[in-house]
């Protein structure tokens, strides 16, 4: 993890300084002037050479900093601390909310191939993705949220169940985009393991297909989608940008997106760290899942 997360600081430094304009302008705004750029510049360490401040950015976060905000002059690392819970609550509600449409909707289709039911579930995926985030989640605030108001259409709410109540729609908006990709995944897997020997065998000795499907199937078939989730939790948290953007959400995806805008660079830097270190993370966690669900991984 330590050298890809080194790799990406270093794409990370590179990619922001080549943003176009200048923070100094930004923050002074009407009143900028070169003298008055150029005294703000030095005392932002800005007009240092890049390889100087790449080194001090490097110093910092060896010392547990991200450094301070050009526009608001607090730490970087309270600020996207304090922008987590929203960003957290969404991603885990829109991959419960995948699983919990993927999985009935990956059996049904598996258990009778060919059929209508089958047929019907394979042409989610083609539907779902070809459907671009900001316009399921604007669909999904005129249905829900302004046509039948069942959900908010924005914010985070206050108390938990508020909160929940909050994400519902950006984490169904979610779901919908991750949900077709595990269905065809799972599906495919069934499928195969349906025509495995030792299911036939199963079926021979007289078990009832509603268990072979729960311990047989179900549980090896998994195991590929496992890998498949796990890649595209990491897609999701690039995406979770959108998703805050369209439903004024307050996360990190937010905060991202108002520190490019000011030309922001420590926030800018550190959100893509924290981005950066949930997908690294999340690979980690889909290895040892995969491992735990087959021993022949560990064994190789």
């Amino acid at each position: 993890m330590l050298p890809v997360l080194f790799g990406i600081s270093i794409a990370v430094f590179a990619i922001v300084h080549l943003i176009p304009g200048d923070p100094a302008d930004v923050l002074l705004g009407q009143n900028a002037t070169d003298a008055r750029v150029k005294i703000l510049n030095k005392k932002l360490g800005i007009d240092r050479p890049l390889l100087v401040q790449y080194f001090a950015f490097i110093w910092d976060l060896l010392h547990g900093s991200l450094g301070t905000s050009f526009y608001n002059r607090e730490s970087v690392t309270s600020l996207i601390l304090g922008r987590l819970p929203e960003t957290g609550m969404l991603l885990f509600g829109g991959v419960l909310l995948s699983i919990l449409i993927a999985l009935p909707l990956s059996i049904l289709a598996a258990s009778k191939r060919g059929a209508f039911r089958d047929q019907l579930v394979r042409a989610i995926p083609i539907v779902g993705l070809g459907m671009p985030q900001v316009w399921v989640g604007v669909m999904l605030i005129l249905l829900l949220g302004l046509r039948f108001p069942l959900f908010p259409v924005s914010g985070f709410g206050e108390t938990f169940p508020e909160r929940i109540h909050s994400i519902f729609l950006p984490s169904l908006t979610i779901a919908i985009l991750l949900s077709p990709i595990l269905i065809r995944s799972l599906r495919a897997s069934m499928l195969e393991i349906l025509d495995s020997d030792y299911v036939l065998t199963a079926r021979a000795k007289g078990i009832s297909t509603a268990r072979i499907t729960r311990v047989h199937v179900l549980r090896n078939a998994i195991i590929a989608s496992v890998t498949v989730l796990g890649i595209n939790i990491a897609y999701l948290v690039g995406s979770m940008v959108v998703v805050e953007r369209v439903f004024a959400i307050s996360g990190t995806g937010s905060l991202m997106i108002d520190s490019i805008a000011r030309r922001d660079y420590p926030i800018v830097q550190g959100v893509t760290l924290y981005f950066a270190f949930i997908v690294v993370l999340v690979s980690l966690i889909t290895d040892l899942i995969h491992a735990a669900l087959d021993p022949r991984v560990v064994m190789k």
